[in-house]
């Protein structure tokens, strides 16, 4: 299964290419880290076969009018596609108290809490996907960019094998990893476009 990664920025080599439909034809998931215009994704969406799903990032206040149409808002629940659990917590670490999709560490904590039943119904998940990074892990030393704790907690007990997340754009520092690992888990930041594979569930 071929997966596409978005977040923070728009690829130009898509938005622009006179044929996005080829560039797409053998993508079977894309997943958006937020930040991302809704024209952007709704753009995708209409030349592809394959699912948008989406968290918000923030900046994606404009959602509340007009969410990305075709596409599928997977925050706070697990969404499954050809057997792959998917879980989205969007937002990031409140440094704007009156910004959207933003959180303290300790609301982002009682966001996951309130999921208990659905990751006790689906034995835990695959993939997570968010905007902010994890605590540690790719996160910067500004309130805007430090990650959440709750979300390293999440990886160290469940053991997804995938991390996918935006928000530290990949230009801010040279020496930040596109992938790395922490763990059993892959972690990948999305900063603009990313496109991996990974096996189908068995």
């Amino acid at each position: 299964m071929k997966v596409m990664v978005l977040s923070d920025e728009p690829c130009k080599a898509l938005w622009d290419s006179p044929n996005p439909r080829e560039k797409l034809a053998d993508v079977d998931l894309i997943l958006s880290c937020g930040d991302l215009p809704a024209e952007y994704l709704e753009f995708l969406a209409t030349f592809t076969a394959a699912p948008v799903l989406y968290v918000h990032g923030n900046h994606d206040r404009h959602y509340a009018t007009r969410a990305p149409g075709g596409c599928i808002c997977i925050e706070d629940t697990i969404y499954t596609y050809r057997g792959l659990r998917i879980l989205g917590l969007g937002g990031c670490m409140l440094y704007n108290p009156h910004a959207a999709h933003q959180y303290t560490e300790r609301a982002m904590c009682m966001r996951i809490r309130k999921l208990w039943i659905k990751l006790m119904h689906h034995k835990g998940f695959d993939i997570l996907v968010t905007h902010a990074p994890a605590q540690g892990i790719n996160d910067g030393p500004d309130a805007a960019h430090t990650g959440f704790s709750c979300f390293t907690a999440l990886l160290e007990k469940y053991k997804p094998a995938w991390f996918i997340h935006g928000h530290v754009h990949m230009q801010y520092d040279s020496s930040l990893p596109r992938v790395c690992t922490y763990g059993k888990t892959t972690v990948i930041n999305a900063s603009e476009r990313y496109v991996f594979e990974i096996p189908d569930p068995v």
